[in-house]
């Protein structure tokens, strides 16, 4: 059963932008541990890919947001989501501490897609309720 769906666009020039203005500080509000290191190491072999990586996850993260109902109020936050790939390269969202905690007590599973062009990066996120469904009252 859907319990909600989360889309987001995200416009790269924005990100690109941000960074100038911030640099690292930004993409380490951004980003995990994990994914700031990978952010880096994009970065330092094509600094344009770097740009599209931290626009797709601040994306993603936003989309998931969405999905859960709650924004980006607690315990939903920037670092306790983290965007990963599973081996053949399709996303998916390792959540940590309170995040986890709470997405979990509510027998939750999410799915999302990730996607950059030039100008813009998109997520799409659906979040399912995968624990018994509730009775339905019969009138």
């Amino acid at each position: 059963m859907i319990y909600g769906i989360g889309t987001d666009i995200c416009d790269v020039r924005r990100i690109r932008a941000s960074l100038a203005r911030h640099g690292d500080r930004f993409a380490r509000k951004i980003l995990s541990e994990a994914e700031f290191a990978t952010w880096q190491a994009r970065s330092a072999r094509w600094p344009e890919r770097g740009v599209r990586y931290l626009a797709s996850r601040f994306s993603a993260k936003e989309a998931f947001s969405k999905a859960i109902g709650l924004g980006m109020t607690l315990p939903m936050s920037w670092h306790l989501c983290e965007v990963g790939s599973l081996p053949g390269g399709k996303p998916t969202l390792v959540l940590h501490g309170g995040l986890k905690d709470w997405f979990e007590a509510r027998g939750l599973s999410a799915h999302v897609s990730v996607t950059d062009e030039t100008d813009y990066a998109a997520s799409f996120c659906v979040v399912e309720k995968t624990g018994p469904l509730a009775p339905m009252k019969q009138e």
